[in-house]
């Protein structure tokens, strides 16, 4: 694991390409000027609606590195994955807000003894504060910056099933489901390498 929250990930970007920016803009109203606003002030966060380009999964962050390091470590990746005040934003596919509170409410996802903070779930209706294309942390930015910056016109984005693997890994360190069956204990091993 990381040793602070905020490490990059591999295969990041170091800022938001173009096509990356065209896609977080077309989440507004008016994609063209978010974009000119981001031109003339490009190290500007902006408030974006969820529901229509993504979805986000708001974590405390050092909760939200361990889904981050599962995802990475373990599953498919991510996708575009900023920071903001203390808080990690795991940018979902659209409907991923309204599907993941009821699966985590199937995993029996309580307070009894799960170590597991509110995850926010920000779809229809909610908008985020994103981290501006070329962000560099400091005291004016909150800390906001992108770990995983997008940078395409049509990023991959995890579902809801995705997201609910990667917390109930994050909660539970010590489980580890294997698809393969346990070996045969009382089989005999050979070492193959001492053949003649």
């Amino acid at each position: 694991m990381s040793s602070t929250p905020y490490e990059t990930l591999p295969g990041d970007a170091a800022g938001v390409t173009s096509d990356g920016a065209a896609w977080l803009a077309s989440a507004g109203t008016y994609p063209r000027t978010t974009l000119a606003f981001w031109e003339e002030r490009p190290d500007a966060p902006v408030v974006l609606p969820c529901g229509t380009a993504f979805d986000v999964v708001n974590t405390p962050a050092i909760f939200g590195r361990r889904m981050l390091d599962r995802l990475w470590d373990e599953g498919p990746g991510s996708g575009p994955v900023a920071v903001y005040r203390g808080r990690m934003l795991l940018f979902a596919a659209p409907g991923t807000a309204a599907r993941l509170p009821s699966l985590l409410g199937w995993e029996e996802w309580g307070g009894r003894g799960h170590a597991v903070p509110p995850l926010l779930c920000h779809g229809t209706g909610d908008a985020v504060t994103v981290p501006a294309p070329h962000a560099e942390p400091s005291p004016a930015s909150a800390g906001a910056r992108w770990l995983v910056a997008p940078d395409t016109r049509h990023p991959w984005l995890p579902g809801p099933e995705i997201l609910l693997w990667a917390a109930v890994r994050a909660a539970r360190p010590t489980v580890r489901i294997s698809i393969f069956p346990p070996a045969d204990q009382d089989a005999k091993v050979y070492d193959v390498s001492r053949r003649r």
